[in-house]
């Protein structure tokens, strides 16, 4: 049984009628405004990009969308419902899944194992869960398996995977759940740029089949080719929201990452300047670490 995937609208347009709007949204963790006052829309089918400096407050961002932490002020609206009250449970039943910067599996489970938490629980409540997966889970875990390409490793335990194929394993149990929007945390970290590329055509295969994809993204040359609009996040405030193009010649988008707006910085105004900024990468070591393969901790770094 195919992956079915609610229909999306044109990527690239202006957004109109909103899948996801957040207003005024606030997180603090005592005096520290990790979210501070942001407010930004989503469209359906939109390919939407995340970027900042380390502790601009995008994962935060993340952890309040989705209910893993509850926001202090503002409001969090999914297919005009506000969830910002509502459990991370709840908000995935509703259709929106994410992944994590680090990767989370059950690392004792098998990847078919993995997968099919996410098609039994992730897409309605289980006051009283099953003794055995419907025939559906199982559907809906082997399709969505052979979707991001690793029908070939359903046996496989999960934990001694790469880092490369532990993202696709959670991009897999996430599809699962048969998602509206996806939010995908630093989806390429970590990764050599042969896995950055597959992942790649990965989200663009998933954005493809209707699902909405918010991203998080260290790697520029990774984001700003595959979002259509980018917002830029500094110190948990919005700092600029734009085109790629409209980001890479932003001064002050510059200065954050650069240190100094009189430093050189691209002069093409055309997406092709998407080139000029491949070497800008927001990371930190493991990041450049290359290929997860052979990984004795599995791709698992600290943040």
């Amino acid at each position: 049984m195919a992956v079915e995937v609610p229909e999306r609208g044109t990527a690239g347009t202006a957004v109109g009628t909103a899948l996801l709007e957040v207003v005024g949204l606030s997180k603090r963790y005592g005096g520290l405004a990790a979210v501070d006052d942001l407010s930004f829309r989503v469209a359906p089918g939109e390919a939407f990009g995340i970027a900042g400096p380390n502790g601009a407050g995008k994962t935060t961002l993340f952890d309040t969308i989705s209910g893993h932490a509850g926001a202090n002020t503002g409001r969090v609206v999914f297919r005009g419902v506000e969830i910002q009250e509502r459990s991370s449970h709840a908000i995935c039943h509703l259709g929106i899944a994410r992944t994590f910067q680090i990767p989370a599996v059950f690392p004792e489970h098998t990847v078919l194992g993995n997968i099919l938490v996410g098609a039994y629980f992730g897409r309605r409540s289980r006051v009283v869960p099953g003794t055995r997966f419907d025939a559906d889970s199982v559907d809906r875990a082997t399709d969505a398996a052979a979707f991001i390409g690793l029908q070939n490793k359903l046996g496989a335990i999960a934990g001694p995977l790469s880092l490369f194929d532990k993202k696709r394993l959670m991009m897999a149990s996430a599809i699962a759940t048969d998602p509206g929007l996806l939010m995908l945390d630093e989806p390429v970290g970590g990764l050599n740029p042969g896995e950055t590329d597959e992942v790649l055509e990965l989200v663009r295969k998933v954005r493809a089949s209707g699902v909405t994809v918010v991203l998080i993204e260290h790697v520029m040359r990774a984001l700003m080719s595959i979002s259509d609009r980018v917002m830029v996040m500094n110190h948990g405030r919005l700092l600029f929201q734009g085109t790629p193009a409209d980001v890479q010649r932003h001064e002050e988008v510059i200065r954050v990452y650069l240190g100094t707006a009189t430093e050189a910085r691209p002069t093409r105004a055309d997406a092709g300047a998407v080139e000029e900024l491949e070497g800008w990468r927001m990371s930190e070591p493991d990041q450049a670490a290359g290929s997860s393969e052979g990984d004795p901790n599995g791709g698992r770094h600290g943040a």
